[in-house]
Formats: structure tokens, C-alpha cells, sequence
């Protein structure tokens, strides 16, 4: 007999992914940003802390009337048997 060589397996596996809703997930974190300067708002669980940050900046920046809004939300994955 010849030389045994080992051998490649492979496997496909089907992954789902979706927003972390459990109980221990990070929280969903909101920013605002202007697009003129490029200034970013704190981040905040609440959505308002941010949105006011654009009320100020706006008003204390007349020509600023274009932001970004970042949202950073938890993710999981996990394989489906």
C-alpha cells in the first residue's frame, strides 16, 4: 500500500445574522454630525440628546444646515443547526 496523505474537508454551514436584542447586548448609540465641519455630537441611548446638539449647533452656525446621523447598533451572529 502507498502513503497515507491526509485530506481537506469542507463544510457549508448557513449563518444568521440580526440586531443583538438580548438582554445583556450593548445599547444602540445615537450621533449626530455636521456635515459642513465635520463636528459630532456626544453619544447618547436617547435619541433627543443628539437632535438638540443640532438645534444648538445650527443656531450658533446659521449656514450649518446639513448633518450626518450615526447610529452604532449591536449585531450577533450565530450557526443554524
Amino acid at each position: 500500500m502507498g502513503t497515507v496523505t491526509p485530506r481537506s474537508v469542507l463544510r457549508y454551514e448557513t449563518w444568521t445574522l440580526q440586531p443583538d436584542r438580548e438582554p445583556d447586548a450593548e445599547p444602540v448609540l445615537y450621533a449626530m454630525q455636521c456635515a459642513v465641519d465635520g463636528e459630532t455630537s456626544p453619544t447618547s441611548e436617547d435619541f433627543a440628546e443628539p437632535q438638540d446638539w443640532v438645534l444648538r449647533h445650527c443656531g450658533q452656525n446659521p449656514s450649518h444646515h446639513t448633518y450626518r446621523e450615526i447610529i452604532t447598533r449591536p449585531w450577533r451572529t450565530w450557526r443554524q443547526p
